[in-house]
């Protein structure tokens, strides 16, 4: 099939490819946490076996998104997109027919490698088949699919878990995926970066700093902040991504050029970022635990609950992609996070061990509404502050720090949980959700100051952030 004709309607495949890929790959992250006790009965294993089927997953995801972003931009960000869709698929697979809990675990470590390589490239596939002019509401879509994946992951596990079995919360991805290569294959024009070499110092640096980092965040919670491996975890990866950093400014051909740091552009909206998912991962953890432990509602009824802050995104996120368009994505992006720091302050107060569904409602539109206006612009943003040929790295750095920060935030969530309450009683549980939620909404709000230090987009001059001109394709012959 010719480049000519792949293009042929492309835009719309590409949004409809690339947002069902983003949401199998966003929907893994929390999709297992509803199902761990059916796994544990079925499969055996303890909890710290559970735990790690949740881990892994995040662990290859975050450590290796960059160099997937820099394999897409080196040797086609097609082909790769291709690699990883069809390893995160057998993945799956393998993970619903699993005999046996470290099976799973290695299943959920392969499944995280493959959403690496296909999550970064998913935007800039998208950026490429779209026109300038109408990325704003491509991107508002695909961010309102991401959205609702990350929101809604426990509500779609625990539904399957509870009506079918926990073995479909994989099975899902299977047809899915397999739907999806053909499709990406015909229906995707191919695209490159600047075509530099490997960065291999860059790489292993960066990868293993992120290792360090993430595996103390995820497992601080269980084994002990002061356990020997959490403080070499989180010291030596910080000492690695220093090093990543003193290389990078060095390097001739580095990974991810620190100069692309010096816009403020760039610099505010992964802030930003990496600040939001803190903040609304951890909310979103220990509210799902709250709307099942404490109100006693199934996890199906609990995630039709949560549908006013999760299903928002598909309403109000398109929309909100518009007006980024029309107005620039700065105010609409620190306006949604001032809102989810509002929705998350306000179910701090609200919240008791008997609190009814309409003292919570208000709190959870507010949260939706602040959810929906923050992904579409965020991505519009990201993607348009750097030149079309640095957008695949762009991309990777900013969902590495995503990752990260949803990784911190559960973390950190966890650890005020515990100090301030427990599982004992409802009581106990809202004495210890209460300042974790007030932590959240103060870090969210402080993403929105972050958001609010991006330039707007009438600015000019060397700190504004590069136009947007059409990126250009280079063709791959096949």
């Amino acid at each position: 099939m010719s480049q000519q004709t792949a293009r042929r309607g492309g835009a719309a495949w590409a949004l409809v490819i690339t947002s069902v890929a983003g949401f199998m790959a966003a929907l893994d992250n929390l999709v297992v946490t509803t199902a761990l006790p059916s796994i544990r009965e079925d499969l055996g294993g303890g909890l710290h076996d559970l735990e790690w089927t949740v881990s892994a997953y995040t662990l290859t995801f975050a450590v290796l998104l960059m160099f997937g972003a820099a394999l897409g931009d080196r040797f086609g960000r097609r082909r790769l997109f291709l690699a990883g869709l069809a390893v995160f698929t057998g993945a799956s697979a393998a993970a619903a027919m699993a005999p046996g809990i470290d099976s799973l675990i290695a299943a959920r470590a392969v499944q995280g490698a493959g959403a690496a390589v296909m999550m970064p490239l998913t935007l800039t596939l998208l950026t490429a088949a779209v026109p300038a002019a109408k990325r704003g509401m491509a991107y508002g879509i695909w961010g309102a699919v991401n959205g609702l994946a990350v929101a809604s992951g426990p509500l779609v596990g625990g539904t399957l878990t509870e009506h079918i079995s926990w073995q479909w919360i994989f099975w899902l991805n299977v047809p899915l995926g397999l739907a999806l290569l053909p499709l990406a294959r015909l229906r995707l024009a191919e695209s490159h970066g600047t075509g530099a070499p490997l960065d291999i110092p860059g790489t292993l640096l960066a990868s293993g700093g992120l290792f360090g980092i993430v595996y103390g965040l995820v497992r601080g919670p269980v084994d002990g902040w002061t356990g020997g491996l959490v403080l070499t975890g989180l010291f030596a990866g910080a000492a690695l991504l220093a090093g990543f950093v003193l290389y990078s400014t060095r390097a001739k051909n580095p990974m991810l050029p620190m100069r692309l740091f010096r816009s403020r552009a760039f610099s505010g909206i992964n802030a930003a970022s990496l600040l939001m998912f803190l903040g609304m991962f951890g909310s979103i953890f220990l509210l799902s635990q709250y709307m099942q432990g404490v109100l006693g509602y199934s996890p199906t009824e609990a995630g039709l609950r949560m549908l006013p802050w999760t299903g928002m995104p598909m309403l109000v996120a398109p929309v909100a992609g518009i007006l980024a368009d029309r107005i620039g994505g700065r105010p609409v992006v620190a306006a949604g996070l001032f809102l989810q720091a509002l929705g998350l302050g306000y179910m701090a107060v609200v919240a008791t061990a008997d609190a009814s569904y309409a003292a919570q409602l208000p709190a959870l539109i507010i949260s939706g509404i602040g959810m929906a206006l923050f992904f579409a612009p965020a991505s519009h943003l990201v993607m348009s502050s750097v030149l079309p040929r640095e957008q695949g790295i762009a991309s990777g750095a900013n969902n590495a720090l995503r990752e990260v920060g949803g990784a911190l935030g559960i973390a950190v969530m966890a650890s005020i949980f515990s100090a301030q309450g427990g599982y004992e009683t409802g009581r106990t549980f809202v004495d210890g959700m209460r300042p974790a939620l007030v932590t959240g909404s103060a870090v969210v709000a402080l993403a929105g100051v972050a958001a609010l230090l991006i330039p707007s987009r009438r600015r000019t001059g060397p700190q504004a952030a590069p136009a947007e001109p059409a990126p250009v394709l280079e063709t791959a012959s096949h």
